[in-house]
C-alpha cells in the first residue's frame, strides 16, 4: 500500500460504483462506462502507480511495460506484488485479450503506438475500453503545453471511471496544497534547464508537450527545449550547446545509469563551456518522477531545491 493511499484510507474515504453511463473525454474521443471496470490493465510504472494511489489493485488483472525498462523501488514493489506483469514491454493485442481485460490504461508511446497493433480501435471489438494518458494526447491531436493539470485530470477521470471520485478529489486537493506550500525563489532570470533522457550521438529530450517542461516551470526554471514542438524526441547536441543550459536534469532509467550519463557530459570536450558542466549542476529524476504520475509533486520539490542553489 502506498503512503498516499494509506493517508486516504485513514480519512475514511469510501469507494462507490460509478454512475451508469459515465462519459469520459480521452484525447479526442468520448468513452462511456456503464459500470466500473473489473479487469483492468495499466501500462508503465507511472500509470500503474496512478491506479495504485487510487486503491484500484482489486480491479486489476495485471500490468505491462515495467520490468523491460525499470527497476522498481520498494514502494512500487509492495504495490504490485499481488499482480502479474503480463508483458515486460509493450503488450500485444493477444496478451490483453488473453487476460480477459475490460480496461486498458495506456498512452501514445506509453503502451500504444499510432498505427500500431494495440489502439483503442483495435481493442474495442474485444470489449476492452481504453483511457489514454492526457500528456500523450499530443501525439494524435492539437494540445496545449504539458501541465501538472494533465496529471490531475487523469486522476480525476480514473476516479470517475472506477467510482472512486472522493479518493481522486482528496489526492488532487492534497497535491495542490503541497505545491502551494512549496517555497521556491521567484526569479527574473529563471535557470535554463536541459532534460537529458538518453543518447550519446544525439540526445533524447523533453519538448513542449512532455511533463518535465511542466515540472521545471513549476519549480521556477525554464526548459531550453520548451519551444520544441514535440513531446519526447531527439534534438542535436549543437542545439543544446547553443542554448547553454545552466542545469541538466538527468532521467534515470534503463541500462545507462544517471551517473554514466553525467560522466559522459562532464568528460566530453564539446560540453566543456556549458554553464551546467562548468558548475557541475546536475539533478537526477527517476523515470517515475519525470513522467505523469503521483511522484510529480516530489519531483517539483527536488527541482526547486536544486534551482535555489544556483
Amino acid at each position: 500500500m502506498t503512503r498516499a493511499l494509506a493517508a486516504l484510507l485513514a480519512l475514511g474515504l469510501s469507494t462507490g460504483p460509478a454512475l451508469a453511463g459515465t462519459t469520459i473525454e480521452s484525447c479526442n474521443r468520448k468513452v462511456t462506462f456503464d459500470a466500473p471496470p473489473e479487469r483492468a490493465i495499466s501500462h508503465d510504472v507511472n500509470l500503474t502507480e496512478m491506479m495504485l494511489v487510487l486503491g484500484l489493485e482489486d480491479r486489476m488483472v495485471g500490468y505491462t511495460g515495467i520490468s523491460g525498462w525499470q527497476t522498481l523501488d520498494e514502494e512500487m514493489r509492495a504495490g504490485v506484488e499481488a499482480l502479474p506483469e503480463l508483458s515486460a514491454k509493450y503488450p500485444s493485442k493477444e496478451v490483453l485479450v488473453g487476460a480477459d481485460a475490460d480496461f486498458f490504461f495506456a498512452g501514445w508511446n506509453y503502451g500504444m503506438k499510432v498505427g500500431g497493433e494495440v489502439t483503442p480501435d483495435t481493442l474495442a471489438p474485444f470489449g476492452i475500453k481504453v483511457y489514454e494518458l492526457t500528456e500523450s494526447c499530443a501525439h494524435i491531436m492539437d494540445k496545449g503545453k504539458a501541465s501538472i493539470e494533465d496529471m490531475y485530470a487523469d486522476l480525476m477521470n480514473l476516479g470517475r471511471i472506477f467510482g472512486v471520485e472522493a479518493r481522486a478529489t482528496a489526492l488532487v486537493e492534497g497535491y495542490r496544497a503541497e505545491l502551494a506550500g512549496l517555497a521556491k525563489e521567484q526569479r527574473t532570470d529563471p535557470p535554463r534547464v536541459f532534460v537529458y533522457d538518453s543518447g550519446e550521438d544525439t540526445p533524447f529530450t523533453a519538448g513542449r508537450y512532455a511533463m518535465p517542461t511542466a515540472l521545471i516551470e513549476a519549480a521556477g526554471g525554464v526548459n531550453i527545449m520548451a519551444d520544441f514542438d514535440k513531446s519526447w524526441a531527439t534534438v542535436t547536441w549543437e542545439e543544446v550547446v547553443e542554448r547553454n543550459p545552466q542545469v541538466v536534469v538527468i532521467v534515470n532509467y534503463g541500462e545507462v545509469t544517471a551517473a554514466q550519463k553525467r560522466a559522459f557530459m562532464m568528460s566530453n570536450p564539446a560540453f566543456a563551456d556549458l554553464d551546467a558542466v562548468k558548475n557541475n549542476r546536475f539533478v537526477t529524476l527517476e523515470y517515475v518522477e519525470a513522467t505523469p504520475g503521483p511522484r510529480n509533486i516530489e519531483a517539483i520539490r527536488t527541482l526547486a531545491e536544486a534551482f535555489a542553489d544556483r
